[in-house]
């Protein structure tokens, strides 16, 4: 991740205005990009940074809901960060994840179907290690978000 792009984007995404800006745009249009390539171009494609689409089942609506996420491979598995950007309050991913593990990834193009099972203890924290060298803003979103940040493993079913 040696490129001026992750360089710059590193740097911005640890700050609060970031954040705070581009929590309602940049998903859209990741999901959006996400979509239209078959999960293979993303906005931070090309620094380094592999981000996947996940789909859950909504826990109050039924409906199928998708996320662009980082991700960090694991095991066979892939562990994503209920950050939310910093906000108080857990993404709705996770709560939908917490009701109902089963969910599908798609990462460059493939559809896999995946149970979700949040990380504790010393697992949580190396995962947490392996996610915060992909994206370091991670730490910044946990101290102010006030608030546990789940970590999940997301595995193959």
């Amino acid at each position: 991740m040696t490129n001026p792009w992750s360089a710059v984007v590193t740097r911005l995404g640890r700050k609060q205005w970031f954040a705070t800006t581009f929590k309602g745009v940049a998903p859209h249009v990741d999901r959006f990009l996400g979509r239209a390539t078959g999960g293979r171009v993303f906005i931070l494609t090309g620094t380094g940074r592999p981000t996947l689409l996940l789909t859950t089942t909504g826990r109050k609506s039924g409906q199928e809901r998708t996320v662009p996420l980082l991700y960090a491979e694991r095991g066979g598995g892939y562990v994503v960060v209920g950050s939310n950007w910093g906000q108080h309050h857990h993404p709705a991913w996770a709560l939908n994840l917490l009701a109902d593990p089963r969910a599908t990834v798609t990462i460059r193009g493939k559809a896999k179907p995946v149970r979700a099972r949040v990380l504790e203890g010393d697992e949580r924290e190396r995962a947490w290690t392996t996610v915060t060298k992909l994206w370091p803003g991670y730490d910044d979103y946990a101290e102010r978000a006030g608030r546990d940040v789940n970590v999940f493993v997301l595995e193959p079913a």
